[in-house]
């Protein structure tokens, strides 16, 4: 132990004063409103009782209800703001060389490249979507090495990129969360952050897997929730997906669809409690919702990893994918509904789902008309028929959804981060206004369906450096066609 190290009881004791000073200024309107009562009290007991009851009671009531409203009411979580991964243009991964790595994976595999040829024809990609450097390798390079060099490369780039647009001192981070599905190494990701950025040794750090492509608003929620019950901090919430390990070098056609939809890509987002964050945040929390439909097999196994019979590890997409999605938006529609529909849309569905209860189980509830809620839409760009679903079941215009098709056709299926890669689509093509509602909905593994409703704080100013659509947003909207022909 070094010499200069303090001794044991005093650093004991040091824990204990730092721990009472942070209880003191947490609460420390909470013991001002105390000290008012109480003062209030001493006053009452110098004067005649009967005439002084009378004559405070009032003042007491405002006090005691005010103390309780303060203490219970939830503190607001901010957006101050975000950070996309823009990938090199070299990693750039048209269809042809796409096909040419799977060539040589997949020697006399006709059948499976045909398919590959037909997912991508009609995936709504673009020649322009990345991955990784371990894949641009002859033959690819697909170790546990190559995968940490790729988590490093998005991880990294990103926080630099938030720490750069926020003056974000690595010593103010209070909370860190990571998510990533399949890709959980030892030491974590979280501890891989920890260490290159010197974060401080106190901090709050989550690693979560496993959760799919939803896990990013589960990390938003899961930060919210850390925030509520730590005031005056900051949290930084990194959500991507690694899929260099993830390559699946088999020929089950289920297993082969994530090869052709996912790309890299990753979110770093700066979320705060702090007051003074208010006035330069971007977006503050309105309502976050998560649903988990597993009621049956079919749903828990919508999207999951597994071995196939020749033993090759790959993340399996069921054919019910979209259905099962749309059913699980139903449930998180009830939910979220009330929290922002207009008065007049919650009486529609609410009498809608009497009569279906009373008349008729076979009746589809009324879908609410949420563009009268929410002028933006961010719906996880998890691939075509998905987006398709979401918006026959929204009701949604093609503008309403050219956020979610624009970032699947530019960067293809990012996972988790996708919903950050809309949000700032809608900022750069200078369409965020103050007081704008946004809707996220992520859906993923499980199956789970997630949302979180955002207000605009500020009005958003266009061009908006340094994001993913920097050098490309004049070029969109682009038609997408039904197949390209390769």
């Amino acid at each position: 132990m070094p010499e200069n190290s303090p001794p044991f009881s005093t650093a004991v004791k040091l824990k204990y004063v730092k721990f009472g000073y942070r209880h003191v200024v947490d609460h420390i309107l909470s013991y001002f409103l105390i000290l008012i009562t109480a003062t209030a009290a001493v006053q009452l007991l110098r004067l005649d009782l009967v005439q002084a009851l009378f004559s405070s009671i009032s003042i007491i009531i405002i006090i005691i209800i005010s103390t309780a409203y303060f203490i219970s009411k939830p503190r607001s979580t901010y957006l101050v703001d975000y950070s996309c991964y823009n990938p090199s243009k070299a990693l750039r991964s048209p269809f042809s060389f796409f096909m040419e790595n799977s060539e040589m994976i997949r020697k006399n595999k006709r059948k499976s490249l045909e398919f590959q040829i037909r997912i991508l024809e009609r995936s709504g990609l673009s020649e322009e979507t990345c991955l990784a450097p371990g894949f641009h390798y002859i033959p690819p390079k697909l170790t546990m090495e190559d995968a940490k060099i790729e988590a490093e490369l998005v991880i990294f780039s990103t926080i630099d990129s938030l720490i750069e647009k926020t003056d974000l001192k690595p010593s103010d981070i209070d909370i860190l969360i990571v998510n990533c599905s399949v890709f959980s190494p030892a030491p974590s990701l979280v501890a891989m952050v920890i260490n290159k950025y010197k974060l401080r040794s106190d901090i709050r750090s989550y690693n979560l897997t496993g959760m799919g492509c939803s896990a990013g608003l589960i990390s938003v929620d899961l930060a919210r929730i850390l925030l509520q019950n730590h005031p005056n901090s900051n949290a930084i919430v990194i959500s991507t997906e690694i899929i260099t390990p993830n390559y699946y070098e088999g020929n089950e056609r289920e297993m082969l669809l994530p090869n052709c939809l996912f790309r890299l890509g990753a979110a770093a987002i700066f979320l705060s409690n702090k007051r003074r964050e208010r006035r330069r945040a971007k977006y503050k929390l309105v309502k976050i919702v998560r649903t988990h439909k597993a009621s049956d097999e079919k749903s828990y196994k919508c999207i999951h990893q597994e071995e196939d019979p020749e033993g090759n590890l790959g993340i399996k997409l069921s054919k019910d994918l979209s259905v099962i999605g749309g059913e699980a938006l139903k449930s998180n529609i009830m939910t979220i509904g009330p929290s922002v529909l207009p008065a007049s849309e919650q009486l529609l569905f609410l009498f809608s789902l009497i009569c279906r209860k009373l008349f008729n189980r076979k009746w589809n509830p009324y879908i609410p008309d949420f563009t009268k809620a929410f002028e933006h839409f961010c719906i996880h760009a998890g691939g075509r028929a998905v987006i398709n679903e979401m918006q026959k079941n929204l009701r949604l215009s093609a503008e309403h959804i050219e956020p979610s098709r624009m970032t699947l056709h530019r960067f293809g299926n990012t996972s988790s981060s996708s919903l950050w890669y809309e949000l700032s689509y809608i900022e750069s093509k200078g369409r965020m206004k103050k007081g704008d509602m946004v809707w996220q909905i992520a859906l993923g593994s499980g199956f789970k369906c997630n949302s979180a409703v955002w207000k605009c704080n500020r009005s958003i100013e266009t061009p908006v450096d340094g994001g993913p659509w920097e050098d490309c947003i004049d070029r969109y909207p682009v038609h997408i066609p039904e197949v390209v022909k390769l």
